[in-house]
């Protein structure tokens, strides 16, 4: 099992740059050329939200023709971003959009691993939010297969990272909650995440929860007291989770940017080693 988890695409009208700077279009379609160049190819992809910058229906429409070129499916979750409405009925074949009646969130069978996407959106805020009602739907889909290693995927980070910008936007209602959710249930290998569109990992819950970087801008490292964000052109990047027997799930992070090479490792005849 192996799932390309890609996150805060910002897919904007054609033609149109976010931010007046980052052609996230273009940064997409090389994200889509990275994952078909994989060998082996991934069996799913997994976007954790802020699939357009604005929700509109073109950039929605924009989304649905990049992502017609995967051949696996596709398992889409909003981001702060998006607008429920509009994903939910645009792009409705999608798998497990229509597993909710409100919200865009759903829960799949993976083989060796279940997967569970909430939506943490609060429409008109940049703030993510987990409701009470939300947070019963994932305890009733836990309670559902409990020996089963499981995925939870999210669009906002539910734990301080030392950004203050971006952690003012965080998780910010259902926290606590949440974590006690996690705590109680040892089967959740994962907690990831996009929002913060850079490389983030901590212990939540008991178990290992991630940030992924965005394959589109990153956001300027900066663990100083400022509340101002500002983003970046870094090198692209996206995580790849493999299921491996006997050690459970391993995770990758996968460049967009192709890089000089591969070399082969000449040894220098001085080398110490076999």
């Amino acid at each position: 099992m192996l799932i390309a988890h890609l996150t805060d695409l910002h897919v904007r009208p054609h033609g149109l740059p976010a931010y007046r700077k980052a052609e996230t279009n273009m940064l997409t379609e090389r994200a889509i050329e990275a994952v078909l160049a994989l060998n082996p190819r991934p069996d799913l992809v997994l976007i954790t939200g802020d699939l357009t910058d604005n929700g509109l229906p073109a950039e929605y429409d924009n989304l649905k023709r990049m992502l017609g070129r995967l051949p696996m499916p596709v398992w889409l979750i909003p981001g702060n971003h998006d607008r429920r409405e509009n994903l939910k009925a645009l792009l409705a074949d999608y798998p497990g959009l229509s597993q909710h009646p409100t919200f865009a969130q759903w829960v799949t069978d993976l083989g060796p691993v279940r997967m569970i996407g909430l939506d943490t959106v609060i429409p008109g805020s940049g703030a993510g939010r987990l409701c009470a009602e939300r947070l019963a739907w994932l305890e009733e889909r836990l309670a559902e297969d409990k020996a089963k290693p499981t995925i939870v995927a999210m669009h906002h980070p539910a734990f301080l990272c030392g950004l203050q910008h971006m952690d003012r936007i965080s998780l910010i209602e259902g926290k606590a909650e949440f974590e006690a959710i996690v705590r109680r249930n040892p089967q959740i290998v994962r907690v990831l995440a996009g929002h913060h569109h850079r490389p983030i990992q901590t212990v939540f819950g008991g178990t290992l929860a991630m940030v992924a970087p965005s394959v589109a801008h990153q956001v300027v490292l900066d663990l100083t007291d400022k509340l101002t964000a500002h983003f970046n052109l870094e090198p692209a990047a996206y995580h790849l989770h493999t299921w491996i027997k006997g050690t459970g799930l391993v995770t990758h992070t996968a460049y967009v940017e192709r890089a000089p090479g591969p070399f082969p490792f000449l040894r220098d005849p001085d080398y110490p080693g076999v």
